[in-house]
């Protein structure tokens, strides 16, 4: 396995190099740029200071010395700076890691429990009033617009019922601590939960119900039927096993998805995360920022990958790297 691990390390190299050529000279093509006029950093500057601030930044040089200059700091533990703030690129996107981390963690946690638990039921339970809701839920899901289903419950249990809060980590009028404080975050992170585990939990549900229905259908589940195990052991213990593992490519590379969900979650919450550090990004125009979050967004697609194989090996003992 260390020898495989090392090998798909030294693949994702050129992968992700090939990845930041294309992302940067993608940025670069866009119209205008970091120092248009009343945008950026450029926002009610004159011309001659426009130009200062080109030079300074090296916006002049031409794309390929750039493109060399912003990777050589990269690779060296220097991202750049901001263009609206003039902070370090790793500080400005270390601060908004955490919220990100916590959301979409807690959100794929939720959504494969609940695929998981829904899904099983469905199979076990075919042709059932359960499973034929099941089945209606998860298309309706995936039909769903993430940001209006986001919309309609904030209309709903922020503003019509007051029950959830509206934005925000925390409630900035009162200093809660201890349990408090642990009650007053979980309420906030309620409805952005709900809507970034939407993006997966549908998909899940329908892929983890297709595969339990193959498993169950199989002659070593009937033997079991047959040799006098409880239902519950021969469903739980032989059959979800091996009906997790088609699953879970799909349950593991929906982590990418979840983080780019974030995007639309963490800016109709209000939540001070990389998604939201984005959008403002995106608007200012603010290319090393930018760059970083898209390059934090490739590794994490790698990495994905590279976690499902280890999960492979993990769940079905025939699968070997070696």
């Amino acid at each position: 396995m260390t020898s495989y691990l090392v090998r798909r390390c030294l693949q994702a190299v050129p992968l992700l190099l090939g990845i930041s050529v294309i992302v940067f000279a993608l940025l670069q093509m866009t119209p205008g740029g970091p120092m248009a006029a009343g945008e950026g950093a450029g926002s009610q500057a004159s011309a001659a200071q426009i130009e200062r601030l080109r030079g300074r930044y090296g916006l002049d040089d031409p794309i390929w010395i750039q493109y060399l200059r912003w990777l050589g700091g990269m690779l060296t533990g220097d991202w750049g700076a901001s263009f609206n703030t003039g902070r370090p690129v790793l500080e400005a996107i270390g601060e908004r890691i955490p919220t990100t981390l916590l959301l979409t963690g807690v959100s794929f946690t939720v959504s494969v429990l609940l695929a998981l638990a829904v899904g099983t039921v469905a199979a076990v339970r075919r042709h059932s009033a359960f499973d034929h809701l099941s089945t209606g839920l998860s298309f309706a899901g995936l039909a769903m617009p993430s940001f209006w289903f986001g919309l309609m419950l904030l209309y709903v249990f922020s503003f019509q019922l007051g029950w959830l809060p509206s934005a925000g980590l925390t409630d900035l009028r009162a200093q809660y601590e201890g349990v408090a404080a642990i009650v007053d975050r979980a309420r906030h992170l309620i409805l952005p939960v709900a809507v970034l585990s939407l993006v997966s939990l549908a998909s899940l549900i329908r892929y983890v119900r297709s595969s339990m229905l193959e498993v169950l259908g199989q002659d070593y589940i009937r033997t079991a039927r047959g040799s006098g195990l409880p239902e519950r052991t021969v469903v739980l213990g032989h059959a979800l096993k091996n009906a997790s593992i088609p699953v879970v490519t799909v349950a593991v590379l929906s982590i990418p998805e979840l983080f780019l969900g974030a995007v639309i979650t963490e800016t109709i919450f209000g939540l001070p995360g990389m998604g939201r550090l984005f959008v403002e990004s995106a608007q200012l125009r603010d290319y090393p920022v930018l760059l970083g979050i898209l390059i934090i967004a490739a590794l994490l697609v790698v990495l994905a990958n590279l976690f499902a194989d280890i999960v492979y090996s993990r769940l079905d003992p025939r699968i070997s790297y070696e």
